[in-house]
C-alpha cells in the first residue's frame, strides 16, 4: 500500500513534490524506508548519498547565488538547487564532481572561482526538509530555491557548471563595469 507524502495546492515552489521526493530517496540504500520517515516527519533534512544519481557542487551562497542566475537568465536552467549553512548546493548529473575541478583547472579559473566542493562516489550531502516547516527556525538557511519536481530531473553536467561557473566568476571580476568585456590571457605572451 502507498502511503501519499503531504501535498496541498497551495504549496510553495520551493517544496519538494511527492515525485521529487522519490527521485531523491532513489539515491539511498532503502528507498522506501527514507520515504517512510520523510511521510512522518517531511519538516526534518535528511543525509543522502552522492555520485549514482546526482552529484552535488557546493559553492559560496554570492558566488553561488550568481551562478544560479546566470543558469536561469542566459542558461539552460538548472536542476535541483538548495541552500545549507552559507552555501548554494547545485544538484548535477552524476560524474560533474570529478570531472569538474580538472576542467576549471584546464580553462585555468581556478583561481577566479570560490572554493568549490564537489560531492560525488563515496561523499554525502544535507539536504533540505520536504517541505518548509512554518515559523521553524531557519537559522542555518537550509531550504530549497529550485525543489526536485519530477522522478528524472535534468541535471547539468561538469560543461554547464563549469560554464555557470566562469559567468559568475565574470561578474565578480567586473562588477561594475562591461561584464560583456572580453578577458584575454596575457600570461602566455610568446
Amino acid at each position: 500500500m502507498s502511503i501519499p507524502l503531504p501535498h496541498t495546492s497551495a504549496r510553495p515552489a520551493t517544496d519538494v513534490t511527492p515525485e521529487g521526493a522519490a527521485w531523491l530517496a532513489s539515491a539511498e540504500t532503502y528507498p522506501r524506508g527514507l520515504l517512510t520517515d520523510w511521510r512522518a516527519r517531511p519538516t526534518v533534512p535528511a543525509v543522502l548519498p552522492c555520485g549514482t544519481v546526482f552529484d552535488v557542487v557546493s559553492v559560496p551562497i554570492v558566488f553561488g547565488r550568481r551562478m544560479v542566475d546566470r543558469l536561469w537568465q542566459e542558461g539552460p536552467g538548472s536542476g535541483p538547487v538548495a541552500t545549507c549553512r552559507g552555501r548554494v548546493l547545485l544538484f548535477a548529473a552524476p560524474g560533474t564532481a570529478q570531472r569538474l575541478p580538472s576542467l576549471l583547472e584546464w580553462e585555468e579559473w581556478g583561481a577566479a572561482v570560490p572554493s568549490l566542493l564537489c560531492h560525488g562516489p563515496g561523499d554525502a550531502v544535507t539536504v533540505p526538509p520536504l517541505a518548509r516547516e512554518t515559523g521553524g527556525d531557519q537559522r542555518l538557511g537550509t531550504r530549497w530555491l529550485v525543489a526536485p519536481d519530477t522522478r528524472s530531473p535534468w541535471l547539468p553536467g561538469p560543461d554547464v557548471v563549469l560554464w555557470a561557473c566562469v559567468r559568475a566568476a565574470r561578474l565578480s571580476i567586473f562588477p561594475d563595469g562591461d561584464r560583456d568585456a572580453k578577458v584575454y590571457d596575457v600570461s602566455r605572451r610568446r
